[in-house]
């Protein structure tokens, strides 16, 4: 899975919203009612690194591997930085995605998450 198909797959989800944050951020990043579940790093010399919540418990796993790294600033809220999604199997990818969108969806109101169609 490609960073293409990986927007792609993060546009797919019902409410999700993109949005590119310039400089300083250089972001794009994807949420739900407001709730952050995906990013990319968008400039040199970290472009195109993809970074999604994940529970405590794979947490811990995914950032022994190399290729797998705490996401700056964020890792205290176990957010993991994966430094080039091409080079993982497209079902880890999109479960860790699906994961980090239910996570974010979790964590709104009621009226959010119907707002949000979700």
């Amino acid at each position: 899975m490609d960073v293409a198909e990986t927007k792609e797959y993060c546009r797919s989800f019902s409410g999700a919203r993109e949005e590119e944050l310039g400089y300083p951020r250089n972001i794009l990043s994807f949420s739900v009612g407001g709730k952050k579940f995906a990013y990319f790093k968008t400039s040199e010399p970290e472009q195109w690194r993809f970074s999604v919540r994940v529970s405590s418990d794979r947490y811990l796993e995914l950032t022994d591997q190399v290729g797998i790294n705490p996401a700056r600033y964020m890792h205290r809220f176990h957010w993991i930085t994966i430094v080039d999604v091409g080079s993982w199997p497209s079902e880890l990818v999109r479960e860790l995605v699906r994961w980090s969108y239910g996570k974010a969806v979790s964590g709104l109101s009621k009226k959010a998450r119907e707002a949000a169609g979700a």
